[in-house]
């Protein structure tokens, strides 16, 4: 196996004043290091806190700047992500070294482009969301894998209800959502025991792996479970129980992928493993119910086309409910192979 990502949330720091540049950025620097990167690669990760926060307060005045760490193919990488609802800008001018919108020097989004090894952003009249990945310097294979998450806690809450997992290998992908009932630390505790019979073997056939997750969470209050499978030659299998909600987006349309009610650890009725034609360049997208069901991606001019952190992060931002746990998970059919 590739890669094993776990259910790591999204560290969100606020932005609507100047102060909270420099926390960002340290923030930002300790978070780098905890994960193994050098000085160097520290700072780097550094400078682009610094410009994507200081870009938001220009542009937007308030917005946010979400951290995640992300699995690469040699080692854990960093995700630094700059949320707005601000007017906009045309992204492929701001490239532009020189380029300024608003009088100043103009050399912020080119030179995130030279510091970071994965860069792409989204801006409309909704606002902008500005993705960076950066991965230590030394390692000389490809890093990115093209998946993208965006997972929070309720407010207030010490941790979250919600988890994932993500599993690759060559050209498959495998990938669990699980919903804990409710929220807070039961419910986590809850997800955590379905997570861990897909850690096991991520691979096994879809309906292996939620009896081992039933068994593991009968001692909990239960959730709502949902694998998806995709086989790296055209085909993906989904089975879900209860409200986790699963699509499969391309350029010209989009269709859901079938769940059954019920709650694992609890009660449901033997389920059917869904199988769906999966070609090059499609969106798998998975989120518990903390987002709003009514999204879709065709009202964003070209979105589907973006890096799915940038997808994940743009559905959150704009269909997040704010009343329950939230997690998307965004995977392009597109794994890249070595």
């Amino acid at each position: 196996m590739d890669v094993a990502g776990t259910g790591s949330p999204t560290l969100v720091l606020p932005l609507d004043d100047a102060s909270q540049v420099g926390h960002a950025r340290r923030t930002t620097l300790q978070t780098a290091q905890r994960i193994g990167f050098d000085e160097t690669d520290a700072g780097r990760a550094a400078l682009v806190a610094t410009e994507l926060s200081s870009n938001v307060l220009k542009h937007a005045m308030r917005g946010e700047l979400h951290l995640q760490v992300v699995p690469g193919r040699d080692g854990p990488g960093l995700e630094i992500v700059a949320v707005d609802r601000g007017p906009g800008f045309d992204v492929a001018a701001c490239l532009v070294d020189g380029y300024s919108s608003r009088g100043s020097q103009g050399i912020g989004l080119g030179a995130l482009v030279r510091q970071a090894q994965v860069f792409d952003a989204h801006a409309d009249a909704r606002g902008a969301v500005v993705l960076a990945r950066l991965f230590p310097r030394q390692h000389t294979r490809r890093q990115d894998l093209r998946f993208g998450i965006s997972h929070h806690a309720l407010h207030g809450e010490p941790a979250s209800g919600d988890t994932w997992r993500l599993a690759i290998d060559g050209a498959r992908l495998s990938a669990l959502v699980i919903d804990g009932l409710g929220h807070g630390v039961a419910a986590a505790e809850a997800a955590k025991a379905g997570a861990a019979a897909f850690v096991r073997e991520p691979f096994d056939a879809p309906e292996t792996i939620l009896a081992r997750a039933h068994a593991g969470m009968a001692s909990t209050r239960g959730g709502a479970f949902a694998i998806c499978q995709y086989d790296g030659a055209g085909t993906l299998r989904f089975l879900g129980i209860g409200n986790i909600a699963g699509s499969l987006v391309g350029a010209e349309q989009s269709r859901g992928l079938a769940s059954h009610p019920g709650i694992v650890g609890g009660q449901f009725r033997k389920p059917t493993v869904f199988s769906y034609p999966a070609s090059s360049g499609q969106l798998l997208i998975m989120h518990s119910d903390g987002l709003q069901a009514r999204w879709r991606l065709g009202d964003y001019a070209g979105l589907w086309r973006r890096h799915p952190g940038v997808v994940a992060a743009v559905l959150n931002r704009d269909y997040c409910r704010g009343r329950d746990d939230t997690t998307v998970l965004v995977a392009s059919m597109e794994t890249p192979r070595e």
